[in-house]
């Protein structure tokens, strides 16, 4: 019988242990080993103000899956004028598995930056946009759709923080890294060994983190694209170069 293409091969899987999941099945299905590591802890805030208004809105925006399982294990039904909007699949994913229809989401890539391409959010002024979101982050969807003409409220759902106390991974037993944000990379750097870990391919869903992985030093950047099975294809077709 022929191995599977990750045979034998140790995956850290860094992202938030409650979106790690399907990665590491995946990993697993193709003979790989996925070490659970993760490099953000998710935490609770209190519902937004904005959740209680939500009908007044034109729009929602939702920056990831975890903004989107928040918001929406919190309410009943949702309403049937609103458009919703996330910045990549894995987000319009979780959001259609709550029942929301018609989401708006870029067909390529997962940031701000791909989203604001799509045409619904071109014409803008004068729409009330609400952004769910993590306390803190990015503030290009937000400055950007204002200088479009739309009125935006940032909603803050949940808080993000890196873990603390220690480990007992063995570095020795990964071959790569998946990273899928660059405050997950960096507080991985803060962690860990970074010398081992600049030595170590790091595979990632867009160039912003792969500049992050390159600032701090890493030999080996693959942009893999943002879905779970993209990041597969990356490290199959990456180990099966390397055999």
């Amino acid at each position: 019988m022929e191995p599977k293409p990750l045979q034998g091969r140790g995956i850290l899987v860094t992202r938030p242990r409650e979106q790690a999941a399907h990665l590491a099945r995946l990993i697993e299905s193709a003979g790989g080993k996925a070490h659970l590591f993760p490099a953000i802890e998710i935490h609770d805030l209190p519902p937004p103000p904005a959740l209680a208004r939500l009908g007044e809105f034109d729009m929602a925006v939702f920056v990831s899956p975890t903004a989107a399982s928040k918001i929406l294990g919190q309410i009943s039904a949702w309403p049937g004028a609103l458009r919703a909007a996330a910045v990549g699949a894995g987000t319009r994913r979780e959001l259609e598995r709550h029942g929301v229809r018609g989401v708006i989401a870029p067909k390529e890539g997962a940031d701000s930056e791909a989203l604001l391409e799509e045409p619904e959010l071109q014409q803008v002024a004068r729409k009330r946009i609400v952004i769910f979101r993590g306390e803190g982050g990015r503030a290009l969807l937000g400055d950007t759709l204002r200088e479009r003409g739309a009125q935006v409220e940032y909603a803050a759902c949940y808080r993000r923080s890196r873990p603390e106390g220690s480990n007992s991974l063995k570095l020795e037993a990964i071959d790569a890294l998946t990273a899928s944000s660059s405050e997950g990379l960096a507080n991985l750097f803060e962690m860990l060994d970074p010398g081992v870990l600049r030595a170590m391919p790091i595979f990632v869903p867009h160039a912003r983190v792969a500049d992050e992985a390159r600032a701090r030093g890493a030999k080996e950047v693959v942009v893999a694209g943002p879905s779970d099975e993209q990041m597969l294809d990356a490290l199959v077709a990456y180990f099966r170069s390397h055999d």
